[in-house]
C-alpha cells in the first residue's frame, strides 16, 4: 500500500513540475508575441507617418504643430 501512495505522489509530483514548466513556456511565448506586436505597431505608425508626410510635402509635421498651435494660442490672448 506504501509503494502504491509512494508512487501516486511521485507522479503528482512530476504532472506539477510539468504543468508549472508548461507555464513558464506559455508566458515566455506570451511576452515574445506581446513583444512583436508592438514592433509591428511602431512599425505601422512610422511607415503612416511618412507616408502622410510625403502625401503633404512635409507641410504637416507632428512636432511643429503644437508650437504653433500655442503661439497662436498666446497671440490670440494678447490681442484681446
Amino acid at each position: 500500500m506504501k509503494l502504491k501512495t509512494t508512487a501516486l505522489l511521485i507522479a503528482s509530483l512530476l504532472v506539477l513540475a510539468g504543468c508549472d514548466q508548461a507555464e513558464k513556456s506559455a508566458q515566455q511565448l506570451m511576452g515574445k508575441a506581446a513583444e512583436t506586436a508592438k514592433q509591428a505597431i511602431d512599425d505601422t505608425h512610422k511607415a503612416a507617418e511618412q507616408a502622410l508626410s510625403d502625401a503633404t510635402g512635409g507641410l504637416i509635421s507632428k512636432k511643429e504643430q503644437p508650437a504653433k498651435e500655442t503661439d497662436k494660442s498666446e497671440s490670440s490672448s494678447q490681442e484681446i
